[in-house]
């Protein structure tokens, strides 16, 4: 007989009116055989942290029913009562600080943060982001509230290659080039997930797996056509870098690649995500995306066959509601099995409890954040030293910059963006109560005794009139601060004033802008700095007659006012890079929609340019001369190193980015030239500092598309490092024989 049928005749057995020792006798059973019943429905492996990940996430998954398991599917996952688990939202955002959920440090956009060139930085603004997010968390539960974006999954980052400046959204991007996305990315994700042995801080996820960089009015419907030698070098490098450094999550993409859907077909999810890489962590879908799988790309009839063709696939979490939908219905018509929806959940189940979701907060470093941990006075100075290292000297004319606080008694600060919150935040943004625009950056960086003015000057749409001209004239200097904001430049959706659903249709500064900047130089023979604003390449061009000193600030941050004040006013030296290449004209790339890599970035483009990949003007003047060239290569296990010394021969402390490019032998479709190391550096004026690059020999393998794998192929390779693709210093020739493997 059960325990529990004993129970229940023990429970009647008590109702009689029983006497003396056989009453105690039976009651004392029956107390017995309670505790003992309770205790095991109560002993849940799952919550036992001495057992393994594994063992635990098996435990949980044989206890839910299959309607429970279903219902974990989607990211607004439902509450098991029964088991005291609550409900979770899964959609969270960190592009550049927690985003959407209240009071938040708001860091340079990812644009920005990719142009200083500092991986090490990164890390470290990573590294409170995700302190601000447990603390949010912690403060959310402890007041039962499981809502979207408070929780500790974030979709974030954006590793999508910028391949066009057309693209709306590439200011979510590291840029570019493979590499540079690849090493700060890493940073990002290790800065997002802690180093606690037993515990991710928070989860990451790298997005969108792939090919995935617009257009955006057709980002539901496309098909990127690629070979396999652009998908490996170019759109997938940084995924598989990721995927080592062992990010928890992967986003699939709305698109198609060579005619299979992101989220369903084999090539991406299978047989190089899970076979190739073995990675072990869960895959999410982009918001809706199934849905477009059946409504849009059409490539499967219906949702429930989707909804099978996505588990089948390797999705384990859907941004949407159509696997709680619609596998029980798939189930139903033997599309599936409770053992391959069993298989998808339980990568869910393991990122839980590796987030200590069914753990004692005692045992939880990261649970004693709270709200000391959010929008702190250290995290507001990393978001300002990230504004500082990302803002990028375009034009300096006869060395203008920096200013001398002393010799301007009237400082004219005017523009469409100087006072403007949109051009500070970027998209994917949190919201911050210590922002501090262009205008309060200078105002606060100057005496009492300076008179700052402040006129908007032009908005975006009228040419013709103006304000803050005669002020302008007024004053001894102008601080003309223009450009875009991402409502002119984003997501589809979110950038409503773009023409192009998001994207861009030129290169041009708004006409509005170019013709105020007109009109002051007009009427102004003072100085005027231009400050532009932007997620991406623009025509500097345009603007470059009508200003003396020209910054790119991108969107900086709630400290881009304070930033740039301390760039103008030189306590900073800037040292922000470009990370991407500014052409004179849309009309020099290919067509929008070629996914090819062939006349496109400056691994690719041969043609004449605004700007070069890495450029970016100083204050100060460095020398480079080799310290230790490279060495010889044996094996594809070997590890190139040698180093450079740098010395600052200007007049001012300042940063130098030192980046090392590698030349190829001339084979078809190799790179012109290739980004494999960098390092930005504090070298005081006259002082000199020496730079160490180790560049692994298997990074200058290649993919071989007749023979379907990564070739180290012989012949003399340029090793070369320089202060930006263009401006190289030094150069060294090293030759691999035929049979280096």
């Amino acid at each position: 007989m059960s325990e529990i049928k004993i129970i229940k005749k023990l429970n009647v057995f008590k109702m009689k009116k029983l006497s003396g020792g056989c009453c105690i006798f039976f009651l004392s059973v029956l107390l017995s055989i309670q505790l003992k019943a309770q205790s095991q429905n109560t002993k849940q492996l799952f919550r036992n942290p001495k057992f393994s990940i594994e063992e635990r996430a098996e435990d949980l998954l044989k206890r839910l029913t299959l309607e429970e398991k279903i219902s974990l599917l989607g990211f607004r996952s439902a509450a098991v009562p029964r088991l005291g688990i609550p409900a979770y939202n899964w959609w969270n955002e960190a592009l550049h600080g927690v985003a959407r959920a209240g009071k938040a440090t708001v860091f340079p956009q990812a644009i920005a943060a990719a142009a200083s060139f500092n991986n090490e930085l990164l890390y470290q603004e990573a590294t409170a982001i995700s302190t601000e997010a447990r603390a949010k968390y912690n403060l959310a539960v402890q007041q039962d509230r499981r809502v979207q974006y408070m929780g500790l999954t974030f979709w974030s980052p954006n590793i999508n290659i910028f391949r066009d400046p057309r693209w709306g959204r590439g200011q979510e991007t590291y840029g570019e080039d493979p590499f540079l996305t690849a090493t700060m990315g890493t940073a990002f994700v290790k800065g997002l997930q802690g180093n606690d042995p037993r515990y991710l801080k928070t989860s990451a996820c790298a997005k969108h797996f792939a090919v995935h960089s617009g257009p955006e009015a057709g980002r539901h419907t496309f098909n990127a056509v690629i070979d396999e030698k652009d998908l490996r070098e170019t759109y997938l490098y940084s995924f598989k870098k990721l995927v080592d450094a062992g990010v928890e999550s992967i986003m699939c993409a709305y698109n198609r690649v060579n005619d299979e859907p992101c989220c369903t077909g084999n090539t991406l999810l299978q047989a190089i995500l899970r076979n190739e890489w073995k990675f072990k962590g869960h895959v999410v879908t982009d918001c809706w995306a199934l849905e477009d799988i059946w409504l849009r790309h059409k490539t499967i009839p219906n949702s429930v066959e989707t909804a099978a063709a996505a588990i089948k696939g390797g999705v384990n979490l859907d941004c949407s509601n159509l696997l709680q939908d619609d596998v029980m219905k798939a189930i139903q018509q033997k599309l599936l099995t409770e053992t391959e929806v069993d298989s998808s959940l339980i990568a869910l189940l393991r990122t839980q409890i590796k987030l200590g979701f069914y753990d004692n907060v005692s045992l939880n470093p990261y649970a004693k954040y709270g709200a000391d941990s959010v929008a702190n006075t250290y995290h507001t100075m990393l978001a300002r030293r990230m504004a500082q290292q990302s803002m990028v000297l375009m034009k300096n004319d006869r060395n203008i910059l920096p200013l001398n606080k002393n010799k301007y008694a009237a400082i004219m600060v005017v523009g469409p963006n100087a006072a403007s919150s949109d051009a500070l935040l970027g998209n994917y943004h949190g919201v911050s109560n210590k922002a501090v625009n262009f205008v309060e950056g200078i105002t606060s960086a100057v005496s009492a005794g300076t008179r700052v003015e402040y006129d908007q000057g032009c908005d975006y749409t009228d040419t013709v009139n103006f304000g803050g001209i005669w002020a302008a004239g007024n004053a001894d200097i102008t601080v003309a601060v223009i450009g875009l904001t991402p409502v002119y430049e984003g997501e589809e959706g979110d950038a409503f004033l773009a023409e192009g659903k998001g994207d861009r249709k030129n290169l041009s500064l708004p006409a509005a802008h170019i013709a105020f900047l007109k009109a002051l130089r007009k009427g102004n023979k003072k100085p005027v700095i231009a400050v532009v604003t932007a997620g991406s390449a623009v025509d500097i061009s345009v603007i470059e007659p009508y200003a003396d000193a020209i910054i790119l600030a991108w969107y900086p941050g709630e400290q881009g006012g304070n930033a740039l004040a301390d760039i103008l006013f030189g306590d900073v030296s800037p040292a922000g890079r470009l990370p991407v290449t500014f052409y004179e004209s849309f009309q020099d790339l290919p067509a929008y929609d070629s996914y090819k890599m062939e006349g496109r970035t400056y691994r690719y483009y041969a043609g004449k340019v605004q700007f070069p990949f890495g450029f970016g003007l100083s204050y100060t003047s460095f020398a480079y001369s080799w310290k230790q060239q490279p060495g010889k290569v044996n094996s594809l296990a070997d590890t190139l190193t040698f180093s450079a010394t740098i010395k600052n021969t200007g007049d001012m402390n300042g940063d130098e980015v030192a980046q090392v490019y590698i030349k190829y032998p001339s084979l078809e479709r190799m790179p012109l030239k290739e980004l494999k190391g960098f390092k930005r550096v504090f070298i005081k004026k006259g002082s000199v500092q020496t730079v160490e690059f180790h560049i692994p020999v298997n990074e200058l393998q290649k993919w071989d598309l007749a023979q379907k794998k990564w070739i180290l192929y012989p012949g003399e390779y340029t090793i070369s490092i320089g202060s930006s693709s263009q401006d190289i210093r030094l150069n060294s020739v090293i030759k691999i024989k035929t049979g280096v493997q």
